[in-house]
């Protein structure tokens, strides 16, 4: 079965917004077994998004609407459809409802237009708008079917998920076995050393199927298979994961969808272990990511944002030989990223004390290039270790992949640790 999402609003194609709606769909969509073949944009024009509708209807099954449902006049994709279908517009008594209630809870007197949102296609299931007010539409109609959904990613994903996925699931794909996915996740590896790495079994495999896509300093697999029930699926699934982890065991850290930081701060938990960080270029980045993650207070003791070599000589005790003279190794050197691990580790009194110290750019400092990086990993009574990066891209790049690298190497630290505990 053959799908494609039609994203509806003049501010796509300015450029003013991303459409992150695309790929959110794209990934469920193919999750349950129909396959995007076409994304196509629209703006706020009923007479071209009519075009657009007749278009995907020769080559697509099911349509896939994001946008163009709220309360003001340009609003119009239920419009487009209704008049394409040949269909009328009613109101939806329980989208009305909340309407009502919504206005009237705020003592604001309900507009005519904003009655827009509660209008739907004759003869459609409605689509219950759980963080909104616009209701959403599904309609099958001469071997198509049509999703409508609305703009804001925060309303079009749970109503995709809670309303739309199962009405597909039991409308439309009720002759197909279930799709069961299951998402593996890697690090320090990119996406096409992934790949040549599975490549015979990518190429070989019908069922499970491989499909891999990345992130930034980070690499996920997505793998499905076609089952009867969750045991079936598991079983051929387990077998995969098998075949991969063992070719990938340095780089695969988890089996679900999760970021390098939740495990790690699940490793560190679970090992009772404690972690500070002393960063220059990367500016807290690291903390941050360690940070937004539940239950990280059990593990982080601490960090210090030294950007500037004062503050690395004055907090961190890093000698001024290392940092000023014509013969010194400079900040951004592995002298300078061993003494910041270890001396963070030490005021903190933690188990691991990292450290960042580098160049993002866009210039030069202290006569080195920009994406010259050190990482460090200080660990109480082991080694300390610091790798050097040279990452190409812009400050942000730079930035995010030196975060993403360390966090890696401390992954890869933990696990042995775990494998002598």
């Amino acid at each position: 079965m053959k799908a494609e999402i039609i994203a509806v609003g003049t501010e796509i194609l300015l450029g003013q917004i991303v459409n992150t709606n695309a790929q959110y769909l794209s990934q469920e969509l193919a999750a349950i077994g129909i396959d995007v073949y076409f994304q196509t944009v629209v703006g706020d024009n009923k007479e071209r998004l009519k075009e657009a509708i007749r278009q995907a209807q020769s080559r697509a099954d099911v349509l896939v609407f994001s946008g163009g449902i709220g309360p003001t006049q340009d609003d119009l994709t239920k419009d487009a459809i209704a008049e394409v279908l040949g269909r009328e517009l009613r109101t939806d008594r329980p989208a009305m409802d909340k309407l009502t209630e919504f206005f009237a809870g705020r003592d604001i007197p309900m507009t005519e237009n904003n009655k827009r949102q509660a209008l739907v296609i004759d003869g459609c299931t409605p689509l219950a708008n759980s963080t909104g007010l616009a209701v959403g539409v599904a309609i099958s109609e001469d071997s198509h079917h049509y999703i409508v959904l609305p703009g804001p990613p925060s309303e079009l994903k749970p109503m995709f998920a809670d309303e739309a996925k199962p009405w597909l699931l039991h409308q439309v794909l009720t002759g197909e076995m279930p799709i069961y996915s299951r998402i593996l996740k890697f690090a320090g590896i990119g996406e096409s050393a992934l790949e040549d790495k599975l490549l015979d079994l990518i190429d070989a495999q019908t069922d499970p199927t491989i499909a891999p896509y990345a992130k930034e300093g980070e690499v996920a697999i997505r793998l499905s298979t076609k089952a009867e029930d969750i045991q079936e699926a598991n079983t051929k699934l387990d077998t995969l994961e098998v075949q991969i982890q063992s070719r990938l065991a340095e780089h695969m850290y988890a089996n679900e969808d999760v970021p390098i930081e939740e495990t790690i701060v699940k490793m560190m938990a679970d090992l009772g272990l404690t972690l500070s960080a002393a960063e220059s270029c990367t500016g807290g980045m690291v903390m941050q990511s360690l940070t937004s993650i539940p239950g990280s207070a059990a593990i982080l003791r601490g960090g210090i944002v030294c950007y500037s070599n004062e503050m690395k000589e004055k907090l961190l005790h890093v000698p001024h030989e290392y940092l000023e003279g014509d013969d010194a190794p400079g900040a951004v050197s592995r002298e300078v990223a061993e003494v910041l691990a270890e001396q963070v580790r030490i005021i903190t009194d933690s188990d691991f004390g990292l450290s960042v110290t580098g160049v993002a750019g866009p210039g030069f400092s202290e006569r080195k290039p920009a994406g010259l990086v050190y990482i460090g990993i200080a660990q109480k009574g082991g080694d300390t270790e610091v790798f050097e990066l040279q990452i190409k891209g812009n400050r942000s790049t730079v930035r995010k992949r030196s975060t993403k690298t360390l966090l890696y190497r401390l992954w890869r630290r933990l696990v042995q640790v775990e494998k002598k505990s």
